[in-house]
Formats: structure tokens, C-alpha cells, sequence
């Protein structure tokens, strides 16, 4: 203790203890000690309430301060966070001006600084140091469904046991979230029924991002599964990301890890009530949350549904007139020149165009999609496309 606070404290004792004998009164003694009456029952009374430490030196810090922010402000700030836990102050912020407009709000980084102060910011573990995500298109580069993202989230049990599978779709322009529902099963009748209420709902996009796990995609030529010829019958173009490089669908991956947090930490007491949070999940991901990669607006701001109505019936793949086709048999073989040639079975019943390279080469289309170079000599079609058609990339 610096030796003028010791000196200090030195003379409040003896002036208390002086005050206790009981030989001065209260003018004599503050006279002796050279202090006012005030300050000798100011002694006084914190030696009453604090016994010794009472006079001890206080601190001579500002009890408030010019530019702190109001606690009516700050109430709002915290009871909104307990409301969205894991947003951010730019989220909060944002937010709030939007829900009262009238009121002056902090910088972010001043509600940050209350999170902290408050307790309600959970440390992040550092990380080993790793290679830059994949940044994806700009926005200004994709419109509303030109590309939707659709993916499982990873499944996990509810607390009476049941499992978990959840489809998500999303917009890639506007992030908006699409479709979050569970399905029974992880395969392509299940995953055809969401996509099929989600292109009557919101219209249809003109491509599908996903990654290369079934029932998205298969091992066969041109990658394609049941799933995808499907896709591609209705004027859709399935995208695939690299394998293992999740990062290629990043915005998807992060809205993953954002309804984990909000939904199944911890999850729910049965499948309805899972549901149930992943419709209020959507919700206040489209309607309230703001989001940075959109300048903080919304995706409800952004989006628009698609003007590619969903059909009644599935038309047939229209190719160019005079081009050769040939009809897929059921076992996904083709007899052309005499020879029978393995497709895909995939492509059951459909109908794939042939374009001559010459040399007893053919490149094989389905669609729009390559499936590879026919080698009429070795009877079998080369997995590597002689060519690529045109395709926005994603």
C-alpha cells in the first residue's frame, strides 16, 4: 500500500478510536484532526457498516459515463440475444434498428463488449491454422433459383430414440431457406417427394447443387442416379461439388451448423416437436435473422418464387431434330452398329442422343448432360466427355 494511503488510514483509525473512548466530542475532535464534521461521520459511518476496511482508501472511478449506453437500450440488446443466442452484435444491430427504428443504437462493436460484460458470449476454441473456403459465386452473379443447394443434415436421435434425417434446400443467391423436413428415408422416392412440394410451392430452379452421395448422384456415367435423371427430365440441371471439398456448397454447410445449434442442442422430445422447431428455425431464418453476405437484409428481402411452374406431367427429353437417339433397354444397354453397348441403368426406358466424332467415335448425351465417348472398337463408352456442353458456372 503506497505510504500516504497508510498514513491516511493511520490517522482514521486513531480519530474512530478516539471517538470511541468517549473524551471528544464531535467539533474537538475533527478540529484536532483537521476535517470537517462531515467527513468525521462520513469515518464514522463506514467504520459502523465495514468495520476497518470501510476507511480505507475508495476508488476514485467515474460512477458513470457520458457516452455509456442507456440501460433501457442495453435491456433490449440482452433480451433480444437470450431470444437469438447464437446471433452476432452486426445481427442484433441490425435488428434492432429494424424493430424500432425510433431508438439509437450502439455500434456493433459496443454490443459486443456488452455481450461480454454480461456473460452471454461463449469463448471460441482456436484453431489449427487451414486452407482458405471456397468463396463461391458473387451474388451479383445468381439471381433467385438459378442454383438451389440441397443437402442431409447429419441425422441424430430425439430423446425418445427416434431418428432424425432432415432434407434442406436453399436458395443460393438469397440463402433463403427452402425446405427443412425430415424424411424416413435417406433414399430417392423420399427425397423426390420434398423436392417435388418444394417445385409446388416455390416453382422449379434451374439447376440443383449437391454433393456426390446417393441418392443424388451414382458411380455411373455422367453421375447420374435415379434421382437426377428425374431432374433433368424436368429441365434442371444437377451440380455436383468436388468430392470431399464440402466448402464447395460452404453457405449450405454454415446454415447446417447454425440449425444444429438452434434446433438439436438439445433435441427435441419426439419427431412432431423436431419438426415443429425446424419450422420455426426456417422461419426466423428467412423473416428475421439478417445476414452479412446480403448486406444485412433478409432472404425473404431477396427472394421471389421461381416462374418455372412445376408440371403436371413429365415431357420426354426434347432433342434437336435429326439427331440419332437411341431408346435405353431395362437391363441400361443400347444395340447400336450390331453391338451391344452398356449405358446405365439409371436410364432405363430414356432416350440418349449420339454426335459422331468420326473414327468410330460417339459422343453420348442425355439431355444436356455428357455421359462420356462411345469407343465402337473396345464395345464401351469412356467416362471422360469428349466435350462439355455450355453451363453457368456455380
Amino acid at each position: 500500500m503506497p505510504w500516504r494511503e497508510t498514513c491516511a488510514m493511520e490517522q482514521r483509525k486513531k480519530f474512530v478510536d478516539d471517538w470511541l473512548d468517549g473524551q471528544w466530542n464531535m467539533t474537538e475532535l475533527c478540529e484536532t484532526y483537521g476535517v470537517s464534521r462531515k467527513t468525521g461521520y462520513k469515518w464514522l459511518e463506514r467504520f459502523e457498516t465495514r468495520g476497518a476496511e470501510g476507511l480505507e482508501d475508495l476508488r476514485r472511478e467515474a460512477r458513470s459515463h457520458p457516452n455509456q449506453t442507456r440501460a433501457p437500450v442495453e435491456l433490449r440488446i440482452m433480451a433480444l440475444r437470450r431470444q437469438h443466442p447464437f446471433w452476432g452484435p452486426r445481427k442484433l444491430k441490425s435488428r434492432l434498428e429494424r424493430l424500432h427504428p425510433d431508438l439509437a443504437w450502439p455500434a456493433s462493436s459496443t454490443i459486443g463488449g456488452i455481450l461480454r460484460r454480461r456473460g452471454l458470449v461463449m469463448p471460441r476454441r482456436r484453431r489449427q491454422e487451414r486452407t482458405p473456403l471456397y468463396a463461391g459465386p458473387y451474388l451479383d452473379e445468381l439471381t433467385p433459383n438459378d442454383v438451389w443447394a440441397a443437402d442431409f443434415k447429419g441425422w441424430f436421435r430425439t430423446q425418445d430414440g427416434t431418428r432424425i434425417d432432415p432434407l434442406t434446400m436453399t436458395d443460393c443467391a438469397s440463402r433463403y431457406l427452402i425446405r427443412c423436413h425430415t424424411v424416413r428415408k435417406t433414399d430417392g422416392n423420399s427425397v423426390r417427394t420434398q423436392f417435388t412440394a418444394a417445385f409446388r410451392e416455390f416453382g422449379m430452379p434451374k439447376a440443383i447443387k449437391t454433393d456426390n452421395g446417393t441418392p443424388f448422384a451414382s458411380k455411373g456415367l455422367g453421375g447420374l442416379s435415379p434421382l437426377a435423371v428425374w431432374l433433368v427430365k424436368l429441365g434442371i440441371t444437377p451440380q455436383r461439388t468436388r468430392p470431399a471439398h464440402p466448402q464447395d456448397n460452404g453457405a449450405h454447410e454454415r446454415m447446417h451448423k447454425t440449425l444444429k445449434q438452434a434446433t438439436a442442442k438439445p433435441p427435441k422430445v419426439d419427431a412432431a416437436a423436431q419438426q415443429k422447431a425446424f419450422e420455426r428455425f426456417r422461419n426466423e431464418f428467412n423473416e428475421e435473422r439478417p445476414h452479412e453476405a446480403l448486406g444485412m437484409k433478409t432472404p425473404s428481402e431477396i427472394y421471389a418464387p421461381s416462374s418455372r411452374p412445376f408440371p403436371a406431367r413429365l415431357a420426354p427429353i426434347a432433342y434437336p431434330s435429326g439427331a440419332l437417339t437411341k431408346r435405353v433397354n431395362d437391363d441400361g444397354t443400347i444395340w447400336f452398329k450390331e453391338k451391344r453397348i452398356y449405358v446405365s441403368k439409371a436410364l432405363a426406358d430414356e432416350y440418349i442422343r449420339m454426335d459422331e466424332e468420326g473414327r468410330g467415335q460417339w459422343d453420348v448425351y442425355f439431355g444436356p448432360v455428357a455421359l462420356g465417348q462411345l469407343d465402337l472398337a473396345r464395345e464401351m463408352i469412356k467416362t471422360k466427355p469428349a466435350k462439355v456442353l455450355p453451363m453457368r458456372p456455380v
